[in-house]
């Protein structure tokens, strides 16, 4: 058995290896995107519930203010404050 390798032969394996190095590629960027783009939402997940947690706080606040006989713009504040925590909640849900 007699093995020949000519030009023809190695400009097809290098076709070959180009080839399956671009697929393997995009194969590997796409995987990348989809754990960047999964890491990216749990951070954003992270974010919504600190900001949750100081927009109570912040609820807290002004309703000891109010309670001490602050009103006006404080009233207004908490109406708002209660108005869009009630629809991010709502929100949230759906």
């Amino acid at each position: 058995m007699e093995v020949t390798i000519n030009a023809d032969t190695l400009i097809t394996l290098a076709q070959l290896l180009t080839a399956l190095g671009v697929i393997g590629g995009v194969v590997l960027w796409c995987f990348k995107f989809v754990q960047r783009s999964k890491r990216q939402h749990e951070e954003l997940k992270a974010i919504r519930r600190e900001q949750t947690l100081i927009c109570y706080g912040l609820l807290a606040c002004l309703q000891g203010l109010k309670e001490q006989g602050c009103n006006g713009p404080v009233t207004e504040a908490m109406n708002r404050l209660e108005e869009h925590l009630n629809q991010a909640a709502h929100d949230e849900e759906s």
